[in-house]
C-alpha cells in the first residue's frame, strides 16, 4: 500500500455551518452572536448577511454528492450549538438535532467520512446577553452542548473537532472587536481566552468521557511569523507576535501553561484563574488541528499597546497576494508543521484548513481558476515534504467545498473549491475542485502532481 493512501491520509473539505446552512430561524433555530453582528450597521462589508448564505440546510445533499463525483472521501463540518440548543442550554431542538442526523448520515451513505466541529465560532445570542465567553459559567454551558452531541451523535461519527481557532475568535470578537460579538479590550479579551481554553480542555475530556474510541482534537489558526529584519527589537517583536497567535492556545493544552514569559501582558489572567485551573486546561488529544494560509512579517513598533509589534501588510512587500491580500507562501505550511511537531504532546497533525481567495469568474460555464490550482499544488507539495521529513501529518483538508459567507468579508472572498451564484444558488465545480480530486488521486498512486 502506498504511504500517502487514504486509509493513513485523510483528504477531505472543510466548511463550516453558520457560513454555510442559511435557514437562520428555520424549524426552531435560535440567533447567534452572527445573526446579530451581521445586523449591525457597518460591520459587514456591503451590509451583507448570512440568513440564506449557501443554503446548504436545504441543498445539503446536493453539495454532499458533489464530494463523491469528486472523489472526496473526508467532509469537515460543524454543528450549530443554536439550532440544536436555541437558548445554548436547556431546551432541545430535536429538528435541529434531526436535521444533522440528515446530514451524518447521507455522508455514511456515499461512503464519505464526516469529521464535526462542535464549536465553529457560532455562540448563541442568548447566552452572549449573558457574557459569553467573558462568563465563567460557559464551561458548563459547553459541557452540556457537547454532551448532548456525543450522546446523540457519538455512535455515528469517529472524528471529532472540539474548537475552531480559539486565538481568532476571542481576538477578534472579544478584543479588537472586528468579528462578533463586537467586544473590544483586555477586560473582554482575557476572560474570553482563558475560558475557552478551559472549554477546550473540558470539551476533550467529555467525548473521552462518552467514547474512548473517538478521534478527537481542535484546531488552531497558525501564520509563520518571522522579523523584518534582523534588529534585535524586530526580533523580539517578532517572537511576542509568534507567541501571541501561535502558542497561546497550544501550549496551556500541552500542560506548558500560557506563554507569560513572552508576553508578559497575560500574567493580568491571574484576575481569572482559579485553584486548579493550571492542571483543567491541559487535555490529551489525538490530533492538533492547523489551520495555515500564509506569513506574517513583523517590526517592532513601540505604539502597539502590550505587544509593541506591527505587522508588516503584505501587500507593502511586493509580493504574490490572494484576494485577502494575504501573501502566498507555500513555505509557511511546511514551517509551521514543523514548529507545532517540536511539542512533545503532538502525536499527529492534520492541516484542516488551506485554501486561497481569488476572483474567480464563470466563462462558458466554466471557471478556470489556475491560481487556485497551482495554490493547493505548492501548499500540498509542502505538506509532503514535512511528513516525508518525519512529521506526523495524517490529512489535509481544503478551505473550502463551495464559495460562502466570510465573516466580515461578507460574500466578496471565493475560497470555494464550487462556485455558488448566490441569486440562484447554482453550483459550478470549478477547476481547482477537478485538479484538487485529481491529486487526491494521484498521491494515492504515489505520484505527486496536479498536472495532467
Amino acid at each position: 500500500m502506498n504511504r500517502y493512501d487514504e486509509v493513513d491520509f485523510a483528504w477531505g473539505v472543510s466548511t463550516a455551518a453558520y457560513q454555510t446552512e442559511g435557514a437562520y430561524v428555520k424549524d426552531g433555530k435560535g440567533l447567534s452572536i452572527w445573526d446579530a453582528f451581521t445586523g449591525t450597521r457597518g460591520k459587514i462589508r456591503s451590509g451583507q448577511h448570512a440568513r440564506v448564505a449557501c443554503d446548504f440546510y436545504h441543498r445539503y445533499a446536493q453539495d454532499i454528492s458533489i464530494l463523491k463525483v469528486l472523489g472526496i472521501p473526508h467532509f469537515r463540518f460543524s454543528i450549530s450549538w443554536s439550532r440544536i440548543l436555541p437558548e445554548g442550554t436547556g431546551t432541545v431542538n430535536w429538528k435541529g438535532i434531526a436535521f444533522y442526523h440528515k446530514v451524518i448520515d447521507y455522508c455514511l451513505e456515499l461512503g464519505i467520512t464526516p469529521w464535526i466541529t462542535l464549536y465553529h465560532w457560532d455562540l448563541p445570542l442568548a447566552l452572549e446577553k449573558k457574557g459569553g465567553w467573558a462568563n465563567r459559567d460557559i464551561i458548563h454551558w459547553f459541557e452540556e452542548y457537547v454532551t448532548l452531541c456525543m450522546r446523540t451523535y457519538g455512535s455515528k461519527v469517529k472524528h471529532w473537532i472540539v474548537m475552531n481557532e480559539p486565538m481568532a475568535f476571542t481576538g477578534a470578537g472579544y478584543f479588537l472587536g472586528l468579528h462578533a460579538p463586537g467586544k473590544r479590550g483586555l477586560k473582554y479579551f482575557l476572560p474570553a481566552m482563558h475560558h475557552a481554553a478551559l472549554s477546550q480542555a473540558a470539551g476533550i475530556r467529555c467525548i473521552q468521557s462518552f467514547w474512548s474510541d473517538a478521534h478527537l482534537g481542535t484546531t488552531f489558526s497558525a501564520s509563520w511569523v518571522e522579523p523584518h529584519t534582523d534588529r534585535d527589537k524586530d526580533i523580539q517583536a517578532a517572537m511576542r507576535v509568534d507567541a501571541l497567535l501561535n502558542r497561546a492556545f497550544i501550549e496551556p493544552l500541552m500542560g506548558l501553561g500560557y506563554p507569560l514569559g513572552t508576553l508578559p501582558f497575560l500574567q493580568r489572567l491571574e484576575t481569572y484563574v482559579k485553584d486548579g485551573d493550571e492542571t483543567a486546561l491541559a487535555a490529551p488529544v489525538d490530533f492538533v488541528g492547523l489551520q495555515i494560509y500564509t506569513r506574517e512579517l513583523v517590526r517592532y513598533n513601540w505604539l502597539t499597546p502590550f505587544i509593541q509589534a506591527s505587522l508588516v501588510p503584505a501587500p507593502k512587500r511586493n509580493v504574490p497576494l490572494t484576494s485577502m491580500q494575504w501573501e502566498v507562501y507555500p513555505q509557511s505550511i511546511y514551517k509551521m508543521l514543523h514548529q507545532f511537531n517540536r511539542y512533545v504532546g503532538v502525536r499527529s497533525i492534520i492541516v484542516t484548513e488551506n485554501g486561497a481567495a481569488f476572483p474567480d469568474t464563470i466563462h462558458n460555464g466554466k471557471v478556470a481558476d489556475y491560481e487556485r490550482c497551482q495554490f493547493i499544488e505548492e501548499y500540498t507539495e509542502q505538506v509532503m515534504r514535512a511528513r516525508m521529513e518525519g512529521v506526523p501529518v495524517n490529512g489535509y483538508f481544503v478551505w473550502t467545498l463551495t464559495d460562502n459567507f466570510e465573516w466580515a468579508e461578507g460574500y466578496h472572498p471565493r475560497f470555494g473549491l464550487v462556485h455558488v451564484d448566490f441569486d440562484t444558488q447554482t453550483r459550478t465545480i470549478k477547476q481547482s475542485g477537478y485538479a484538487y480530486s485529481n491529486l487526491i488521486r494521484r498521491y494515492a498512486l504515489g505520484e505527486t502532481s496536479l498536472a495532467g
